[in-house]
């Protein structure tokens, strides 16, 4: 299975840009100041209002996080005579902050831009709910923050579970998915998958911005999946659940499981439950795929047919031997 790490600066950390080109969006970013220090990391993924250190109070300032600023700090600075509202706010701004953004889309004190650009700190605004922004804004630095990789595969979700379909290439993953949706299942992506590691430990597969809702279809070409099957055919992101490995039945081996014997397969430091499926003339891709996605399901509710079988004949040998007897 190939995987790619996504390019990222060298100390790891976030950037006030990849920031801002995240939430734009969602999170109706403009920067008004200070364009260039656009660079500097966020090297806390949580959020900070600054109401203490605006005080003066620096002990257990939150130095790394986005500072955030909404109608309780603007009214302390309203409060303020200009002289004590420009010292409180240079000593906030040399304390390398990330970057500063003001909610409520509230007029911005000329101190604050004059500042920003001194210090090369982005000045940023957007006209959310202060806490309504920092709850979106909490999300879009957990999922930029999080650990990711790119994958080669195509992804659907089958009655509600995610399957990464991997082989080589023309083994026919992407012709295998489309089959899937004809049924009713979704695509996720094709091809390409991009994966993260989610705060609870799951992970969570998307498709690249350049391939959303894209597929390539060999005779056919490129098609676009929600104009041709509905917008119900395509999930933005979804939890891997399973990964399916199509291989050729000439080189399968029992010892690596392509003859039905389930394994793991490790994206990202977590075991995902990997099945092989050997690839024949004739054979319907599709309905086994699908099958082995619904037996993921019976398993994760704690029926496990091999295991089921397992007991059955176990129980019938011990009746014989008591026959026996």
């Amino acid at each position: 299975m190939k995987t790619t790490k996504p390019k990222r600066k060298e100390n790891g950390a976030v950037t006030v840009a990849s920031f801002v080109e995240a939430g734009r969006k969602d999170l109706f970013i403009r920067v008004i100041a200070a364009e260039a220090g656009l660079n500097r990391p966020i090297l806390e993924a949580a959020l900070n209002r600054p109401g203490l250190a605006l005080a003066g109070f620096f002990r257990y300032f939150a130095c790394r996080r986005i500072q955030v600023m909404g109608l309780a700090e603007y009214a302390y600075l309203g409060s303020l005579s200009e002289s004590q509202r420009n010292e409180r706010l240079r000593d906030f701004f040399a304390r390398k902050i990330p970057c500063v953004v003001i909610c409520r889309k509230m007029k911005t004190y000329p101190e604050m831009k004059k500042l920003g650009e001194e210090f090369r700190v982005p000045v940023l605004t957007t006209r959310m709910i202060t806490k309504h922004f920092v709850n979106a804004a909490t999300i879009v630095m957990e999922n930029l923050s999080a650990p990711h990789a790119t994958i080669q595969g195509t992804m659907v979700e089958i009655m509600g579970i995610g399957v990464l379909i991997e082989g080589k290439p023309g083994m026919g993953k992407s012709e295998a998915a489309l089959e899937l949706i004809k049924v009713g299942d979704a695509l996720v992506s094709d091809d390409v998958t991009c994966l993260r590691l989610d705060s609870a430990g799951s992970i969570i597969g998307s498709p690249s911005d350049v391939t959303r809702y894209h597929m390539e279809i060999k005779g056919l070409g490129i098609i676009h999946v929600p104009s041709l099957f509905g917008v119900a055919s395509v999930r933005e992101s979804k939890r891997l659940d399973l990964v399916v490995t199509l291989c050729d039945p000439k080189n399968a081996r029992v010892e690596d499981g392509a003859m039905g014997i389930h394994s793991t397969s490790e994206l990202l430091g977590v075991e995902i439950p990997r099945v092989f499926v050997p690839v024949a003339p004739g054979r319907n891709l599709a309905n086994v795929i699908r099958t082995a996605a619904l037996d993921q399901r019976l398993r994760r509710l704690g029926h496990d047919a091999i295991k089921e079988l397992d007991q059955k004949l176990i129980s019938l040998m011990n009746r014989g031997e008591d026959a026996s007897e």
